[in-house]
């Protein structure tokens, strides 16, 4: 059986069996974190970073996560409310006033958050070239027309959620969103978390393994459908993570670059009531605000039911093994995933490099999550 490095309490043995058991058989090299009532109690890793396995996947292993970027995307937002500078029921044009054009003058923050803006990709012509240039790309945003009514449905924003919800912090704050977590998330938390990479970083960087082919060609569909103007606006690439161009750019919807561990240390301050290790981000008020609903329904790009709040995914029966409650999550392509279960005062989170298939979640993830509620009860 596979090596797993790190440490873990005996109560969770059963997660770190359950990644030795899958790093035998489909991943490649992983890390698992679990934090419970604000003690981290698995810190798990093992495999390699390289296809041809002879890196190994370390503690300090760093991997492109992906939509989980997406995670830490929102609480930035959410410590804007808290601070004051935000409101998230307020019209997106009181903070970028170009974004009001073209019929979006009533599209509010909550639904740039909460995927319903009815903006959820680029008009094309738009290629992940054109998502580098964070000015041409927003401009290109705040004067288009929604692809269906702001607010009446979700329409996942795969790629440009982070130019989204990232322009209205940087107009707030006149700062990047990827310095914002530098200095305002990452520093204070201590948390192995960037946007992009820094360049002193990538011998640390396992590269990100493409998926298997999906069922179904996106260009056999409805090309006027959201589902494919989301998809080909612009086409993503797996391949495209792992250059420099990538690693450099602000990508808020796509481009994190951490491990399990990393990403722990700075989603656990949602579950553990906005105060972690004496540093308060948030109140729990403002945490409230994800649980306010805004959609329940078949999402018109991922093409399978989600409901969510603003800023975070509370439920979907694609996802079953997170349990209902005051829980939310969400994940990134391939299946990495992060939850955060305020009843239980319980995060859970898993990154990876070799890609399975599925926009959220995957086999292995339901595998780790599973073994890491049997263990809580």
């Amino acid at each position: 059986m596979a090596v797993v490095h790190g440490s873990c309490d005996d109560r969770f043995a059963g997660v770190r069996d359950a990644l030795a058991q899958h790093l035998d058989v489909d991943e490649l090299g992983a890390s698992i974190a679990v934090d419970l009532d604000g003690e981290t109690v698995v810190d798990l890793w093992g495999g390699y970073r390289d296809e041809a396995r002879t890196t190994p996947w370390t503690q300090h292993t760093l991997v492109n996560v992906w939509s989980t970027t997406k995670t830490v995307l929102n609480l930035a937002a959410l410590m804007l409310v808290e601070r004051g500078d935000l409101d998230v029921y307020a019209p997106v044009g009181n903070y970028w006033p170009e974004f009001s054009a073209k019929g979006k003058k009533n599209v509010e923050v909550r639904h740039l958050m909460s995927h319903t803006s009815g903006v959820s990709g680029w008009d094309q012509p738009f290629s992940i070239r054109d998502m580098y240039d964070w000015e041409t790309s927003t401009e290109r945003l705040a004067q288009q027309r929604p692809w269906w009514e702001p607010g009446t449905a979700s329409g996942y924003h795969a790629n440009n959620q982070g130019h989204l919800v990232g322009e209205v912090i940087r107009r707030i704050t006149n700062t990047t969103f990827k310095q914002f977590v530098a200095d305002e998330i990452a520093k204070p938390l201590g948390a192995d978390f960037q946007i992009g990479a820094r360049e002193k970083d990538w011998d640390r960087i396992a590269p990100v393994v493409p998926p298997p082919p999906p069922d179904a060609d996106p260009r056999a569909l409805d090309p006027q459908s959201v589902m494919v103007k989301t998809y080909t606006g612009p086409v993503a690439s797996a391949k495209a993570a792992n250059s420099p161009e990538w690693r450099r750019a602000d990508l808020g919807a796509l481009n994190g670059h951490s491990n399990a561990r990393g990403v722990l240390d700075v989603m656990r301050v949602l579950s553990l009531g906005g105060e972690v290790g004496g540093r308060r981000l948030l109140s729990q008020k403002t945490i409230d605000l994800v649980f306010d609903q805004q959609s329940d329904g078949v999402d018109l790009v991922l093409g399978e039911p989600f409901r969510f709040g603003i800023g975070y995914c509370l439920g979907s029966p694609v996802i079953p093994y997170v349990p209902s409650g005051r829980t939310f999550f969400w994940g990134g392509w391939g299946g990495s995933m992060i939850v955060m279960d305020l009843d239980r005062r319980l995060t859970i989170s898993y990154m990876m490099n070799r890609m399975a298939g599925g926009i959220l979640g995957s086999d292995r993830a339901e595998s780790y999550v599973r073994a890491v509620y049997d263990a809580v009860g």
